[in-house]
């Protein structure tokens, strides 16, 4: 069984940086005051000032988690109770939980089986009166269509917010995922490209948001600029980053364009070869519209020429030892989110096929694969169809 190489970002910059901090005995120099420190200290406005020239926007904020980010995130937007956010079951459950702690209802929307987002068709259906905004999530690493969101978006006057947790570096029309709606951000959390163990990056052009996100990751008790309404009334947190965590983000944001070309040049690769085998759908990206993270790497079987279940084809490459996987979580069925609406035990079509009959993921995320390494995954896989049972 082949031992595939673990993925680590981490190297011997990041260690200097941290022992620089430790050594200075600032770990962080966050006060939630009014004082040049309310915003943070030195490496925390060196990384978001980074991210900001690099992204093209103009405000960077820098919070312990991206569930923290989306907590601010409609938080600032003014998300209360009652108010409808749509967005995908195909998630992790942050995104239903930072909607539901401001009051907000969380309504759920099928995604398109090519690229596994949110459907632009389906969020059309799903607006009423009450929708405040619609959570964009670039599963996987590749962008949604915000284009056709944002259009839907401005003719109902609500937000657009791009969850861009996996899929930072991933471009958009040429423009960087997260940076095209309303607000958005990416995760650092420790399995993403870049990390800082934990952690998340909220950007937004809009300044009045952007400071309202400011005053809600550091308890937005003390300080309150003239340009932001007195009456705010907002409850601040803790969602603060630490020094030691931004010198380690500065140095891995510098790695970043390296590792995102090398998880491109590397899906190709697989691409090039697996489109080969009947009946399997490796990720369909166009190219002069999008680009690809690749977080993970997601195939399709086509279950009109396959005769063999999923479920057997998954248990056979799991036997040749091929990090894959065979589901995504649907949030809409967690106990805890059953339990707000009966309206949420409507089933996803495209989503229940994907994970009853068609979805694989390679876990690109946590192996730093060589050559080597995908010719043995493509091998395997060669292996695999060549006892595989098609429909005639």
């Amino acid at each position: 069984m082949r031992k595939f190489k673990k993925y680590n970002s981490i190297g011997k910059e990041e260690l200097i940086a941290a022992n620089k901090v430790l050594k200075s005995g600032k770990l962080s120099e966050y006060i939630a005051k009014n004082n040049k420190f309310f915003y943070g200290g030195k490496n925390i406005k060196i990384l978001e000032k980074k991210v900001e020239k690099k992204f093209k926007v103009k405000n960077a904020i820098l919070v312990n988690s991206w569930t923290s980010g989306l907590i601010a995130i409609f938080g600032a937007l003014g998300i209360k109770k009652n108010d409808e956010v749509i967005l995908p079951p195909w998630t992790m459950s942050a995104c239903a939980a930072s909607i539901i702690f401001w009051g907000g209802k969380p309504v759920f929307c099928d995604i398109e089986k090519e690229n596994f987002c949110i459907d632009p068709e389906e969020i059309k259906k799903k607006i009423t009166k009450k929708t405040k905004a619609i959570l964009a999530v670039d599963i996987f690493g590749y962008p949604c269509d915000l284009k056709k969101i944002n259009s839907i978006a401005r003719k109902n006057k609500i937000f657009v917010v791009s969850d861009s947790a996996q899929s930072i570096g991933a471009k958009y029309y040429g423009k960087f995922a997260g940076t095209v709606a309303d607000i958005g951000g990416f995760s650092l959390n420790y399995h993403k490209h870049i990390n800082t163990g934990e952690g998340g990056i909220i950007v937004t052009n809009n300044h009045n948001i952007a400071k309202k996100c400011k005053l809600l990751i550091n308890h937005a008790e003390s300080f309150v600029e003239k340009s932001i309404n007195r009456k705010h009334n907002l409850i601040g947190f803790n969602f603060r980053l630490t020094e030691l965590q931004a010198a380690i983000g500065i140095e891995q944001f510098k790695k970043l364009d390296k590792i995102v070309k090398k998880k491109q040049k590397n899906a190709d690769y697989l691409s090039k070869n697996l489109k080969k085998l009947k009946g399997l759908i490796p990720p369909i990206v166009d190219k002069k519209k999008f680009t690809h993270a690749y977080y993970m790497y997601p195939l399709r079987l086509d279950h009109k020429i396959i005769k063999t279940s999923k479920n057997e084809i998954f248990r056979m490459l799991v036997n040749e030892g091929i990090p894959i996987a065979n589901r995504y979580e649907d949030i809409s069925k967690l106990p805890s989110i059953l339990s707000l609406s009966n309206s949420y035990k409507k089933q996803f079509k495209i989503i229940n096929l994907l994970n009853q009959k068609e979805y694989l993921g390679i876990k690109m995320w946590a192996f730093d694969f060589s050559i080597n390494d995908l010719d043995y995954i493509i091998l395997k896989f060669k292996k695999i169809w060549d006892k595989l049972d098609f429909k005639r």
